[in-house]
């Protein structure tokens, strides 16, 4: 056991250098938990636990931490009065959940009144890089960390029609000048010169190549390199699927005020029908059969981990 002084003194990755993970499993506190009503999610959210423990114990044994802390905690937010660490994933309840820790922190009464611009510019949450090693290193003891994730290809398909498919003054000029101009061999000047109208078959291509004209962004990045399950140790699994029930239940959990609820509506262009498993399907329509294949095998840690069907 080394002193809270020591640990400040060395380096980030000193504490972590040669352990074998994945970590202990820890049981949850349930103190909080108040009605029985919670009996059927607590019983889904042990699965999704051991399974992901289970998991991590069998591919990552024999592989040593290789990442620096900073990166690895880089994208986790902190709310330090209920003590809550959560990981962002986008395209998977990210805006609604920053909302919610607004709230927790006393910076909003509502999560209601909190615009889009607010929750992802404001810089009102802080993030777990920006504190000192101590800071780092007892929060993720003492909190309880959380991470919400979703179906890989729902997760990509709805990134893809956020970013491409309405007008956005940074992804058209970054990200869809440079797909169309590599991937489109008949593109018009328009086109090159917008950076709008990518097709998801473009996007894939890009996505897919290993020499990308641009690099990868956190929307469609893999939730295995964005929260690094097998190396933090999160106490509890939400899924976009039971996002409602899953949020609530951890906002128990967490000893919120009893009239905070997860928000129910959808962020930006709420009149855009949901990204679900049949428009996923439309879309995976304009790919090769082997661009299916490697698309899924791209994610194929995320299926594994959070135990999803392959489409």
């Amino acid at each position: 056991q080394l002193s809270d002084q020591q640990k400040v003194s060395e380096s980030p990755l000193s504490q972590f250098r040669g352990v074998y993970l994945p970590p202990a499993l820890h049981p949850l506190n349930k103190t909080l938990v108040k009605g029985g009503k919670w009996k059927d999610v607590d019983r889904t959210q042990e699965k999704r636990r051991s399974f992901l423990h289970d998991f991590c114990k069998k591919y990552n044994s024999r592989k040593k931490l290789r990442t620096h802390l900073m990166h690895l905690v880089s994208r986790i937010y902190v709310e330090d009065r209920h003590k809550v660490l959560y990981c962002e994933v986008p395209k998977a309840g990210c805006s609604n959940w920053k909302r919610v820790l607004m709230v927790l922190n006393g910076l909003a009464a509502s999560a209601q009144n909190i615009s889009h611009d607010d929750v992802h510019y404001g810089k009102h949450l802080r993030k777990l890089d920006s504190y000192d090693l101590k800071g780092i290193y007892t929060r993720l003891n003492m909190y309880i960390k959380t991470i919400f994730v979703r179906d890989p290809m729902e997760r990509l398909v709805s990134a893809f029609r956020d970013k491409f498919e309405h007008p956005n003054s940074y992804y058209h000029p970054v990200f869809g000048k440079a797909i169309i101009k590599k991937y489109r061999h008949d593109a018009n000047e328009e086109a090159l010169k917008t950076g709008s109208g990518v097709k998801f078959k473009e996007f894939i291509q890009y996505l897919l190549d290993s020499h990308r004209p641009v690099g990868m962004d956190i929307h469609w990045e893999q939730v295995s390199k964005l929260c690094y399950p097998c190396l933090i140790n999160y106490d509890f699994i939400g899924k976009f699927e039971t996002l409602e029930e899953d949020a609530n239940y951890f906002l128990q959990l967490v000893g919120a005020p009893a009239e905070l609820k997860f928000p129910k509506f959808k962020d930006r262009h709420s009149s855009d029908e949901r990204t679900s498993a049949e428009v996923v399907r439309q879309y995976l329509k304009e790919l090769s059969k082997e661009e299916r294949q490697l698309t899924y095998d791209f994610y194929y840690l995320d299926y594994l981990m959070f135990n999803y069907t392959s489409p």
